[in-house]
């Protein structure tokens, strides 16, 4: 597999031609510095390190996985891990967007999204590390006492110390209403944490000097379901040295991001501290959730993205069979399988799918921003709520595409993409789980139709599909942009029939928005493409002429594939939602087998 190589030029049409950052970051409090040209250094200096530093452990991590020691409960993570990060801090980037008050840069999320996919093409296990961590101090950051923060947070910030989300248990999965883990009251204000919990991504390993574990557990007085649930801070060093009774029971045996130490986690009376008011500790991890769900999008996107270098690299170089309509490299044995309709469809669908995807990781990456620090009241109301309509959408959408980009780039390879040595099944492998944590993508589905839709009677939906429409006027009978904008246009209207049939329709059976999340997730998640892509093909047009017309040329003919070949799944969608619930539930539980 060819060496990964970060797309710093489509960054910069992402950034600095389409969303147009600089137009807005500069000029909201506290990013004064940050100019285009310092978003250029630390993003060639994070291409640099993912290059030369990460991708070239990537396939060695797997081979090797986390070792795990049961007499000592600790793990060692594969050789050169533990180097790179230390390289990171040294480097300053798990301070990158950081509160400057606890040691952080204070630069923008817009700056560290592409970073961040840059760490998931290179090596999506190790970046699970400090992904994990900066979870961790966003949720101490917002809901800890100012004495949490200032022990916490300066050790999160150069990365000395890392931090987990430690929410679900052997027995309940997603449904956290379910958690047994025990908090009990200390008489020094501390509390003694009792539970064992499942599936905690970086929960032990060699990589810092400490591990900060955030623990959901009920008082003993709490209330049942998720209304009691709190949140503790775990550490696995106490002040004084000492180590703390919380450790590492066993490893789990996965499919893939092997490199990253998935671990059970077994607190026996582990001392603990309240984080934010008793009995609201969901509010206080979505914090947390949020976040892990958008890295969740940006491993699909990254993974992406790597298995399109590696298809594309080799499609170009892999002789075999001739050209339908002639040979095109007579002088050889056979044509490169770039020339074959099929082989480009599965490129195509790779780029088409990681190119918007990258758009939307920048469009919400600047609505946080936005959200953060605009001064203007509404205008952050605005990007909040769009970041909450389209969070499952990034988490799932993104996802699905992403093991789809992944599992294309194995089947150009053809065989040779079956065998490990190529490095193109281990993106499938690792790429699996983001469909899964962090809330399965069926969870975000029901989020988005049942919470972020039909709960606020479309209002999020509708600011959205209002830049959608105000697009689609400033282009109607365009002569260019008319193939795109035109069935943009009739999709968002059909949308919106849809949503009110389905909210009809759940008012009489809860079940019908359930039948239709999944669809209707994609259905949105195809009307966020689509408007992204009309967009970028918009400013490919007004750049045509002025240098680099093959760079752009080649966004309006993605723009025009993704419209003409994927862009058709939302009729199968549309006929699936309006089928309703009635052929899933009809039958009976014993006649499923016989």
């Amino acid at each position: 597999m060819p060496a990964y190589k970060s797309p710093l030029r489509d960054f910069n049409f992402v950034l600095n031609e389409l969303i147009k950052v600089q137009d807005i970051i500069p000029t909201l409090p506290g990013y004064e510095e940050a100019t285009q040209d310092i978003f250029s250094a630390y993003l060639e200096q994070a291409a640099q390190f993912c290059e030369s530093e990460l991708a070239p452990l990537n396939r060695q991590g797997d081979e090797e996985g986390c070792q795990f020691d049961s007499a000592t409960k600790s793990v060692t993570t594969p050789a050169g891990f533990k180097e790179a990060y230390k390289q990171y801090c040294e480097l300053g980037f798990p301070a990158l967007d950081c509160d400057p008050a606890y040691g952080g840069q204070g630069m923008p999320k817009s700056m560290a999204f592409p970073i961040m996919e840059m760490q998931c093409s290179a090596n999506v296990a190790w970046s699970m590390y400090p992904g994990l961590s900066h979870g961790a101090y966003s949720a101490i950051h917002a809901h800890g006492t100012e004495a949490q923060k200032a022990e916490y947070l300066p050790k999160l910030v150069d990365g000395s110390w890392t931090g987990t989300m430690c929410l679900t248990e052997p027995h309940c999965g997603t449904d956290l209403g379910l958690l047994k883990t025990k908090a009990e009251p200390n008489e020094d204000g501390s509390y003694r944490i009792t539970g064992t919990k499942i599936f905690i991504s970086a929960g032990e390993h060699d990589m810092a000097d400490n591990i900060i574990h955030l623990v959901l557990a009920r008082l003993p007085d709490a209330p049942k379901d998720v209304k009691g649930i709190s949140l503790f801070i775990v550490p696995k060093f106490l002040d004084d040295k000492s180590r703390n009774a919380v450790s590492c029971g066993s490893l789990e045996h996965k499919m893939g991001i092997k490199a990253n130490a998935t671990a059970v986690i077994n607190l026996d009376g582990a001392k603990g501290w309240l984080i934010g008011e008793a009995n609201k500790g969901l509010a206080c991890m979505f914090t947390m959730m949020n976040a892990a769900r958008l890295g969740c999008g940006m491993q699909g996107l990254g993974i992406g993205e790597a298995s399109f270098q590696g298809a594309l690299a080799y499609a170009r170089e892999r002789l075999q069979m001739r050209a339908l309509n002639g040979p095109k490299c007579p002088d050889k044995a056979a044509d490169p399988i770039i020339v074959h309709p099929d082989v480009r469809r599965m490129l195509l669908t790779q780029k088409a799918y990681t190119e918007a995807g990258r758009a939307l990781a920048a469009l919400l990456a600047l609505q946080l921003d936005i959200e953060d620090k605009h001064p203007d009241a509404s205008a952050r109301e605005d990007a909040a709520d769009l970041v909450a309509l389209l969070t499952p959408v990034a988490k799932a959408f993104m996802t699905d595409n992403g093991y789809t980009a992944a599992n294309m780039g194995m089947q150009v390879f053809g065989g040779h993409g079956f065998i490990r040595e190529w490095g193109m099944e281990q993106l499938v492998r690792d790429c699996r789980i983001s469909q899964i944590y962090e809330g399965t993508n069926g969870i975000q589905a029901i989020d988005l139709l049942g919470r972020k839709v039909l709960l606020d009677q479309g209002s999020k939906l509708r600011k959205f599909t209002k830049q959608i429409h105000k697009f689609c006027q400033q282009y109607e009978g365009h002569a260019q942009l008319g193939e795109f904008v035109n069935p943009l246009s009739k999709l968002m209207k059909e949308i919106g029939e849809i949503t009110m049939g389905v909210g009809m329709a759940s008012m009489q059976n809860k079940d019908e928005a359930g039948a239709a999340a999944t669809d209707y997730l994609r259905l949105i998640g195809h009307l966020t493409y689509a408007w992204l892509w009309a967009r970028m093909a918009e400013v490919a047009y007004a750049k045509l002429g002025q240098g680099e017309d093959g760079f752009y040329n080649g966004k309006i003919a993605t723009a025009r594939f993704y419209y003409a070949k994927l862009l058709p799944e939302v009729e199968s969608l549309k006929a699936s939602i309006k089928s309703g619930a009635k052929t899933l539930m009809t039958l009976e539980d014993e006649h499923f087998a016989f």
